[in-house]
């Protein structure tokens, strides 16, 4: 299922049950119902929220309490619902649990409510306070949630902007509920799903769908695999609404000048990396390391935790599953793929974050994950540098100057614009210049390991593959270099051609 063919789904069935502003028996069991038929990654179930929010803000009106009352109630069950269904309570022990006063809840909630607005200190205050001050217990979890919805409705005024300001007053309480006291279930892939095998040309662009069993994967070509790590990337950002990007002119490679005044990112939404565990991970994981080869990196205790926790909870995720279970059907012997997911984290660990040596004389300066993630300087140029949240934290600080993208081999490509999900481009770092790289823009850390690690273990030095990413379709080579026996040296991916979908 596509990013944005999850999302319709999505949409169309809470528009469909929210419209009467109420929600009976059986339309409960159908979103329940829904839910466990879905089976929605851990890092989607901010989105299934804030739907819900999104969609009954929507259906708000002036001078009717009752109606905007009603579509309280109607997101209330909804998060019930899927609360239910994809997540469980967090371990507390009883002995905090024990003094736990609901009134308390409800005195809190009519602070926060009064002036209709949640800052950072307040935010804050709601985290210790569901954490530590006052946590619930399991048996009254939904009531401390059903309490939010239902002070707000005392708070409901005669004027819609008013009503809406209140409603995200409510979706940050039950966001900062869910964060300290739910977790997600833990995540296994549906048993099946829908392949869908792509023309590489563009001459040719029909699609089929066949149902195959997730087991059944061993013999599968590595571009039908990679097309069906694009296709489970539900939790891709989507161009021109979570970020906006301005590739400006293009060049070829040796052309010196710049042709680029501004930046290469316009806007970016960052609450999407804060609300996605596989992105706050990773984005943890960014300044952990020197950028110099020749300097031997010391990784603190900290820094194994952030990786520790990264590897836990992109395993979470469909892509990284689909990736382990392709890895053990279609490995080679000599690389020893572990079919148990623990052992799995720890072979993700060796061949991506186990140091070695770059440079000559030097011990422990680089890895795989830094060199295609977050880039390294040998001989006083860019190496690496492949991922386009690196890209843009360091254009963020003014470390990071995009010069232009890279102008297509043949007349016959498509034009290069705002919307691609892939870009070769040019630019200096730190006053370095990286004269030509390519990276997928808008894909979740999740997607890119997989995709890496697949052609790491299964494929070869040069993987011709065909993508097809909605709007566009790209003829790809994904390089990809070992370092010693079972390390990654660099994985990356080269524009052959680029199509019009």
């Amino acid at each position: 299922m596509t990013t944005t063919v999850f999302k319709t789904k999505i949409e169309t069935l809470y528009r469909r049950i929210m419209a009467d502003l109420t929600i009976d028996g059986e339309e409960a069991q159908e979103l329940v119902d829904f839910f466990t038929e879905l089976n929605p990654p851990p890092d989607t179930l901010v989105l299934l929220r804030a739907t819900a929010f999104r969609i009954g803000s929507e259906l708000l009106v002036d001078d009717d309490r009752d109606r905007n009352v009603s579509i309280l109630r109607t997101i209330n069950a909804v998060v019930h619902a899927l609360e239910k269904c994809r997540m469980q309570p967090r371990e507390v022990p009883s002995s905090a649990t024990d003094s736990f006063e609901e009134q308390k809840v409800t005195d809190l909630y009519k602070t926060l409510f009064t002036d209709l607005s949640i800052d950072a200190e307040e935010n804050e205050e709601l985290i210790s306070f569901f954490s530590t001050k006052n946590p619930p217990p399991v048996d009254k979890l939904i009531i401390t949630r059903a309490s939010a919805f239902r002070v707000g409705s005392d708070f409901l005024g005669d004027d819609k902007q008013t009503n809406i300001k209140l409603l995200r007053c409510i979706n940050v309480v039950v966001h900062d509920f869910e964060q300290c006291c739910l977790q997600p279930r833990p995540y296994h892939m549906t048993p099946t799903f829908s392949t869908r095998v792509t023309s590489s040309k563009p001459s040719s662009t029909s699609t089929a769908k066949t149902t195959t069993k997730v087991g059944n994967v061993r013999g599968v070509s590595l571009e039908d695999a990679v097309q069906r790590l694009w296709d489970l990337d539900v939790n891709r950002l989507s161009p021109n609404e979570d970020y906006v990007i301005d590739v400006q002119g293009g060049k070829k490679p040796y052309w010196k000048e710049d042709n680029a005044r501004d930046p290469l990112f316009t806007r970016v939404d960052e609450r999407q990396f804060r609300n996605r565990p596989t992105y706050k991970a990773f984005c943890a994981l960014l300044d952990n390391y020197i950028a110099e080869t020749g300097v031997s990196e010391v990784v603190t205790n900290e820094e194994r935790r952030e990786t520790s926790t990264f590897l836990r909870v992109v395993m979470e995720t469909a892509p990284m599953q689909y990736c382990h279970q392709y890895c053990v059907a279609n490995a080679p012997k000599s690389k020893h793929v572990p079919s148990d997911r623990a052992g799995f984290i720890k072979f993700l660990h060796k061949i991506w974050f186990k140091l070695y040596s770059r440079s000559r004389g030097s011990r422990g300066d680089s890895s795989g994950f830094e060199h295609v993630f977050v880039g390294e300087v040998k001989n006083n140029a860019v190496s690496g540098f492949h991922n386009w949240l690196q890209l843009y934290y360091e254009e963020k600080k003014s470390a990071l100057d995009y010069r232009g993208y890279i102008k297509p081999r043949s007349r016959s490509d498509a034009r290069t614009d705002d919307d691609d999900h892939v870009l070769t481009l040019q630019f200096n770092w730190n006053g370095i210049e990286k004269t030509v790289g390519t990276s997928f823009i808008g894909t979740s850390p999740e997607f890119e390991l997989a995709l890496y690690t697949m052609c790491f273990v299964a494929g070869e030095e040069n993987n011709a593959i065909t993508l097809d990413t909605g709007s566009d379709i790209f003829d790809l080579n994904i390089r990809c270099y070992q370092m010693g026996k079972d390390m990654v040296g660099t994985s990356f991916p080269e524009a052959k051609a680029h199509y019009e979908a």
